[in-house]
């Protein structure tokens, strides 16, 4: 074998290593995240809650219903006062309810809360319905015994009921579903500080419905 038949020899092996290299590193991955990503996907296990932390809350129990705006059909979220899944839907179906999203680190929303729950006694209120996001339920169902809030809650764990609601990137913020399903809300998104302030905020954006 001559000098150049030599080399061109050694040339191909090279070029045929190589390829065959970065077939393998261009596969590993693809097999590796395989084998990773079906743990990695899975959803995280849910909260576990001691039932005497939901007693020790006394929350009234989620309401029920068929219908409801079609924005927030098949969006389910977990009833506080029972560990339950809710169909948002059908909880704001049948009247008038104003939903209201908080969290445990919102200060204003420490301010609001007691005075949602002294407007849902009043009355003449329109249900309320309270949504809490970005935190976890115990945080949450101790924060509400802590105040003394008792109208219904549900826990938005995925965010799933705050994306269907469009609602902002600000907290507390709070919307009125008509009776006939269409969901309004209240601007500006300001904190209430009284159910007087909550009653004139559902009025004006009830208006004649």
């Amino acid at each position: 074998m001559n000098l150049r038949a030599y080399r061109s020899e050694i040339q191909w092996t090279v070029v045929v290593v190589v390829l065959a290299v970065l077939a393998a590193v261009a596969l590993w991955p693809r097999d590796h995240e395989q084998q990773q990503g079906g743990p990695a996907a899975a959803p995280p296990p849910a909260e576990r809650i001691d039932p005497q932390q939901r007693a020790a809350a006394a929350l009234q129990p989620c309401p029920t219903g068929t219908g409801g705006p079609a924005g927030l059909a098949g969006v389910s979220a977990q009833c506080l006062a029972d560990g339950k899944p809710v169909d948002l839907a059908g909880a704001v179906s049948g009247e008038p309810t104003l939903i209201n999203l908080w969290a445990t680190w919102c200060v204003p929303c420490r301010t609001e809360l007691p005075a949602l729950q002294a407007y849902s006694t009043e009355p003449g209120a329109i249900r309320v319905l309270g949504v809490q996001v970005d935190s976890g339920a115990g945080e949450g169902l101790d924060l509400l015994r802590e105040l003394g809030v008792h109208f219904p809650t549900v826990h938005d764990g995925d965010n799933r009921a705050r994306a269907a609601l469009g609602a902002p990137n600000v907290l507390p913020v709070s919307f009125v579903v008509t009776g006939s399903g269409e969901v309004r809300r209240i601007d500006p998104p300001v904190a209430f500080e009284s159910p007087a302030e909550v009653r004139a905020a559902v009025e004006r954006t009830l208006g004649g419905q």
